[in-house]
């Protein structure tokens, strides 16, 4: 086992046996990961422990799994459960939406449950570059949706902030109107596409965000559809990443079971540690482990 400590700070659980409904495992294809009838299944802490047996993950960090909106309060006393029996996970990124009448009430009730300490509420996004959902309620420029924000802060609770890369820069305006709000970037800004030009376009969305200090990144989900996830190909955007943010912004994540159509835990995890092996022992502590930490205020 690598001695090397890890905070997972992206992952999911749920038991499909339960009653939390998850519509989105039985919509078919995924955008980036085409079919995924291999994960239709429940996926709770024991066999996450297998998946990391390999490694030293000290914990964990469960964002939300985009089960029934009507039941995001319930996932949240469901993993409360979960972390009794299993001792993990340690906290917890909710769901809730910020432009609803009753948003403060749910985000209230969250509140009352101690391992939770941020909020992923996604704005609607376009669904591939080139259209537009500009001004659509609930998307980055609606008024009421970024007013509904502000909520977060008064909670003092962090916002997990998911858009693909051609939103990227739309989301740095919405960051800057929040200078103090503690805020995460998902998933490395999807960079699905892996064109020159898309990639330069991510970059300069990234380079944006990068610029606002309270911005953190969570470097995970370097999934392409019908690509597999390789060190060739993920290796420099995993740099250019610590490169725009700083070591001390950036923070690796497995997104399991997710990520796992595209390789084991173990896989995904050493290539990260390939990635930054010739970097200061100091800066990998604080990428594996030490900025989930200081972000998500662990107690480890």
């Amino acid at each position: 086992m690598d001695e090397l400590s890890i905070v997972d700070a992206h992952h999911h659980l749920w038991d499909l046996d339960g009653p939390l409904r998850y519509p989105w495992l039985n919509s078919g294809e995924h955008s980036y990961l085409g079919d995924y009838s291999a994960i239709r299944r429940s996926y709770l802490p024991p066999e996450y422990r297998r998946d990391t047996t390999l490694h030293k993950v000290i914990a964990t960090v469960h964002v939300e799994a985009e089960c029934d909106r009507g039941q995001q309060v319930a996932e949240t006393r469901w993993l409360g459960r979960i972390h009794t029996e299993f001792g993990m996970p340690n906290a917890i990124v909710a769901h809730a939406w910020v432009d609803t009448p009753n948003a403060e009430e749910i985000l209230a009730q969250h509140k009352q449950h101690p391992l939770v300490r941020g909020i992923r509420t996604k704005p609607v996004t376009a669904h591939a570059p080139g259209e537009s959902v500009r001004g659509q309620p609930r998307s980055l420029q609606d008024p009421n949706w970024r007013k509904g924000l502000a909520l977060l802060e008064k909670y003092d609770l962090s916002w997990d902030l998911r858009v693909p890369w051609w939103h990227l820069e739309e989301a740095a305006e919405v960051c800057r109107l929040y200078p103090t709000m503690r805020i995460v970037l998902n998933h490395t800004g999807y960079p699905w596409h892996r064109d020159e030009a898309s990639l330069a376009a991510w970059r300069q969305g990234m380079r944006a965000l990068a610029l606002c200090p309270n911005v953190w990144c969570k470097i995970s989900a370097l999934c392409v559809k019908d690509r597999p996830w390789t060190l060739a190909e993920n290796g420099p955007l995993i740099r250019q990443t610590i490169d725009l943010f700083g070591a001390e912004r950036c923070m690796f994540a497995s997104n399991f079971p997710v990520d796992s159509l595209k390789g084991s835990w173990d896989y995904i995890y050493s290539g990260f540690k390939r990635a930054v092996a010739d970097l200061p022992r100091a800066q990998q502590a604080g990428l594996f482990a030490g900025n989930a930490i200081r972000f998500y205020r662990l107690s480890v």
